[in-house]
């Protein structure tokens, strides 16, 4: 027993202590904080993106996910996504909070406190959730919408979180996503698909001009979104290394190329270079190489922005020709936009950039390309079945559709009984401008109802 106790000691102090790096620790929870203001980014971007009526709604779809998933994190959402459990599930070791402390845990970071980890990734999971909301707004009820994204947050999350990223069998197979492609964009964007599809239009859809009230607050959203995704993509690295000056440089090319490339599309389209169009495409570029951004080099970032964008822009032209109320293009822009970068990493990536990542098939290994494809089938296959039952179970007890009556005088006062403007403020789009829904050419009825025929 005596000698049992000695060589534990022995062994004990043999082991090499790897002491709490500040410099890691200070970058982890700035880019933590940088991360949360991505949500708040984005009630802005999809805020402005709505009509009057629905303003205050929308935006609150987003911020309440802070509150919401801050609370579900800490009680069982990190402990199912990071505990030491098994391939599928992490377990509830971590309830609580329960063994989450300030020291390391080697398995994610050795150089920084577990719970600067635990911040870290609780700002991911409270975005995605969020991220849906954009398909189903000006339409579903508040209430169905908190329990929906508590479950979703809880059941396809979580679980996806810890197959990517806490241990699981997809991280076992080497599947590659670096900061959220598969875990947080493809995931978001299929759920969002099956939401609007089980949800149904809005009353009101291709019956009257749907354009956004607010382009200044979209521009203010993107850049907010653009701001923090590098804490996003770079705090991944979970490090202030080279590999987060890698992740930084990846996400800026590859989101400066996505905007020039879809401002030149709509050139092209429209001879407009629209304001909406051009944040869009930037979110797209940011869409896009967050799987790869810490496995790629800078040229690839570029080809990565363009391809994306191609892909997304080419989607949304279909979208808009067909009877899908994907009202602000979730799946266009995160779902089809993360599956074109978590593709696009098993082609670029390369040990030359990351030396802990691996090669993708222009560097000798086109199997890399068969996992990465088996990691989107999981993504989507978790994403769709737990929204449809999701769904279901809301339809069937509390109801998720906000009544006709509602919809059309919005869902601020429904909802929420605030106004985010009084009267007639900010409903009127000016002559000649561009709202994603086609040009308006006037504002007399006659013209409104020109543009609307022009939404494609």
């Amino acid at each position: 027993m005596i000698a049992s106790l000695l060589q534990d000691a022995a062994a004990a102090a043999a082991a090499p202590v790897v002491a709490i790096s500040a410099g890691d620790t200070a970058w982890v929870l700035t880019s933590s904080a940088l991360v949360m203001v991505m949500t708040v980014g984005l009630a802005f971007f999809y805020g402005g993106l709505v009509r009057p009526k629905n303003a205050l709604n929308t935006m609150m779809m987003s911020m309440v996910a802070l509150g919401l998933i801050s609370v579900q994190w800490v009680l069982v959402g990190y402990s199912i996504a990071f505990a030491h459990g098994t391939p599928l599930w992490g377990g509830l070791a971590w309830m609580g909070f329960r063994g989450v402390g300030l020291d390391a845990d080697p398995a994610y970071a050795a150089t920084i406190p577990l719970q600067a980890h635990s911040m870290f990734q609780l700002m991911f999971a409270i975005i995605t959730p969020a991220l849906i909301s954009g398909a189903i707004v000006e339409r579903m009820k508040f209430s169905a919408y908190i329990v929906f994204i508590v479950l979703w947050a809880t059941f396809v999350y979580d679980p996806l979180a810890h197959w990517v990223w806490g241990g699981g069998w997809l991280q076992t197979k080497g599947a590659l996503d670096f900061a959220g492609g598969t875990v947080v964009h493809i995931s978001a964007g299929f759920s969002a698909l099956v939401a609007a599809m089980m949800l149904g239009p809005r009353k009101d859809f291709k019956r009257v001009p749907i354009v956004p009230h607010n382009v200044p607050l979209v521009l203010l959203g993107a850049g907010l979104l653009w701001f923090g995704w590098f804490g996003f993509n770079a705090g991944s690295a979970l490090a202030a290394n080279g590999l987060a000056a890698l992740a930084f440089t990846n996400t800026n090319t590859a989101a400066a190329m996505a905007m020039v490339t879809w401002v030149c599309l709509d050139l092209i389209r429209t001879g407009k270079a629209t304001a909406v169009g051009g944040a869009t495409g930037l979110v797209v570029g940011l869409v896009a190489i967050t799987p790869a951004a810490g496995y790629v080099t800078a040229p690839a970032s570029l080809v990565i922005g363009a391809l994306g964008v191609l892909v997304s822009y080419t989607a949304i032209q279909i979208r808009a020709k067909s009877k899908l109320d994907d009202s602000l293009d979730v799946f266009s822009c995160h779902g089809l936009a993360g599956v074109a970068g978590a593709l696009l990493t098993g082609v670029f990536a390369t040990k030359a950039a990351n030396p802990a990542g691996g090669n993708g098939l222009l560097y000798g290994n086109p199997g890399q390309m068969g996992v990465q494809l088996i990691a989107i089938l999981a993504a989507i296959a978790i994403s769709v079945v737990g929204t449809v039952v999701f769904m279901l179970l809301l339809k069937a007890t509390i109801g998720v559709k906000a009544g006709v009556r509602e919809q059309l005088t919005g869902l601020d006062l429904s909802e929420h009984g605030e106004e985010a403007y009084f009267g007639d403020v900010g409903g009127t789009a000016a002559p000649g401008s561009s709202l994603g829904e086609g040009v308006i050419v006037s504002t007399t009825p006659a013209g409104m109802k020109k543009s609307a025929a022009m939404a494609s």
